[in-house]
């Protein structure tokens, strides 16, 4: 899922929170954002929707099936 790793990099960047304060929040390593970020895995449901909620978007706009 490009579109989802570019999306939550620039959500992250535009909130200036670091991966290590993001991966805390979301109960997971900072390894599995680099890997999200980098489009070498993605998050499950449970995790895509705390995402979601954190950036206050949507998980259509997370994974590109709808924009902002």
């Amino acid at each position: 899922m490009e579109i989802f790793s570019q999306r939550l990099k620039e959500l992250r960047k535009i909130e200036n929170i670091s991966k290590q304060k993001l991966a805390n929040i979301l109960n997971v390593s900072a390894k599995s954002i680099y890997k999200w970020e980098n489009g070498y895995s993605e998050p499950d449901f449970d995790t895509l929707a705390a995402i979601a909620k954190f950036f206050d978007v949507t998980c259509g706009y997370l994974i590109g099936i709808e924009e902002y």
